[in-house]
């Protein structure tokens, strides 16, 4: 996500732009031959004003921490962690912080040149939706995004990402395509907490009723609502939540693997290992080892 602002709602009715408060911290991570990859930060809350920026390559951004609303031509959606931000060149677009504070972000930029090389007309807009929520198929990639911040930039790694992720993005999008009914301001501030209050503390139960119960939804209205807004269930949230921590942990330290698995909130070793594998492909162990 190149340069976030944001802009009040208000003031873009009236076509003001409103003085940026917070502006995000952007470090260039790597960058090569038609693309870039950038670690974006950002402390804007509830009492920040959303501000307008455009995009000036085509950019996909994923959610590593936080949420936070994405507002562009192609719709407007629940940004959550593990989800791919997409957009357009020359589209212009907004974020905001209406019901939680901060986000961090990688973002991938990459020139007309690159994507006329990958086989697509850069005239056209490729993507047509602004979101591919948090899905399996994108897992690996997340994962292994989350591992090199804990180290030095690793320009190899970083372009390897950046090539696979743009190529997955471009396949996924086609089958998110359909479009969910909007959802009502109050519940959206709801979930939007209760899903902060997950990421937060991965390793609690967290039941369907609890959830429900915090958002002072009935379950059935609550899981419809959780599902529309961000793609997933709440399970499935939960447990992918569950999974990039275990993963990050297994790379950053040796602590034992049955003692990661219950960290992050896993009954048994066995339930750990079966969805490890489901999720990456490859069980703990033999993650750990690449």
């Amino acid at each position: 996500m190149p340069n976030l602002y944001w802009m009040n709602e208000e003031a873009k009715v009236l076509g003001k732009i409103a003085v940026q408060s917070k502006p995000p911290d952007a470090r260039v991570l790597a960058s090569g031959q038609g693309w870039k990859v950038c670690d974006v930060i950002c402390a804007a809350g509830p009492s920040d004003p959303a501000f307008e920026e455009q995009h000036s390559q085509l950019s996909l951004a994923v959610v590593m921490n936080g949420t936070f609303q994405y507002r562009t031509s192609t719709g407007c959606e629940l940004m959550t962690p593990g989800s791919i931000l997409l957009g357009n060149t020359g589209e212009c677009f907004s974020c905001g912080h209406e019901h939680g504070v901060g986000d961090r972000c990688v973002s991938f930029h990459y020139s007309d040149g690159f994507t006329e090389q990958a086989g697509f007309d850069p005239r056209r807009q490729l993507f047509r939706i602004p979101r591919i929520p948090a899905l399996r198929a994108m897992s690996p990639q997340v994962a292994r995004i989350a591992g090199t911040l804990t180290r030095e930039p690793d320009q190899a790694t970083f372009q390897e990402v950046a090539f696979e992720i743009f190529d997955k993005a471009m396949k996924l999008q086609h089958g998110s395509l359909v479009r969910r009914r909007s959802t009502d301001t109050a519940s959206l501030g709801r979930v939007t907490r209760v899903l902060r209050a997950m990421e937060a503390s991965p390793e609690a139960p967290h039941t369907l009723a609890e959830l429900a119960a915090e958002t002072r939804l009935s379950p059935w209205h609550f899981l419809r609502c959780f599902e529309e807004m961000t793609g997933t269930t709440p399970k499935q949230f939960l447990l992918r939540t569950r999974l990039r921590k275990a993963a990050l942990a297994l790379k950053q330290d040796s602590t034992k693997i049955l003692d990661i698995g219950f960290d992050c909130g896993f009954g048994d070793v066995s339930n750990f290992n079966h969805a490890f594998r489901r999720e990456f492909g490859i069980n703990p162990h033999s993650y750990r080892s690449t």
